[in-house]
């Protein structure tokens, strides 16, 4: 029974933090995507240079608000922000991988690709932040 109950309660505290960090995401994403739009129709940027650079200017802003808001993080500044940058930097891979195979050898649209490279790259950064970035030191249980 006591089993149980931590696994709802840890069910529970996921729910939510997933909530919050779709919220941080969502406003994080719109920055992305202001830069994308942006630069691709008035700049005549392409694409993948559009849509990593907006990427990696969405990520400082997407570190302060999961640290302080998503995660309520003790984790140390200098442990975080490695981790955040490693995590980032692999989904900024994820997302530019993403793009060059839906966009550039498939030829989608690049909005259709970057929606499709977004929610794979929200995933991956959700699971990572949680169980690694943003974990409390000491609390991180083997299995959990």
């Amino acid at each position: 029974m006591h089993l149980e109950g931590h696994r709802t309660r840890a069910a529970g505290a996921a729910g939510g933090q997933f909530l919050r960090f779709l919220l941080v995401g969502g406003l994080c994403t719109a920055l992305q995507y202001l830069v994308l739009v942006t630069a691709v129709e008035w700049g005549g940027v392409d694409a993948l240079v559009a849509s990593g650079t907006g990427f990696a200017l969405s990520a400082a802003l997407n570190y302060l608000l999961n640290r302080r808001y998503t995660w309520a993080s003790q984790t140390g500044h200098r442990i975080a922000m490695r981790r955040f940058v490693l995590v980032v930097g692999s989904g900024l891979l994820l997302n530019l991988l993403g793009m060059r195979l839906l966009h550039g050898y498939l030829h989608w649209h690049y909005m259709p690709a970057q929606v499709l490279t977004t929610v794979v790259t929200l995933l991956w950064n959700f699971a990572w932040h949680r169980h690694w970035t943003f974990a409390t030191p000491g609390l991180v249980k083997r299995g959990s």
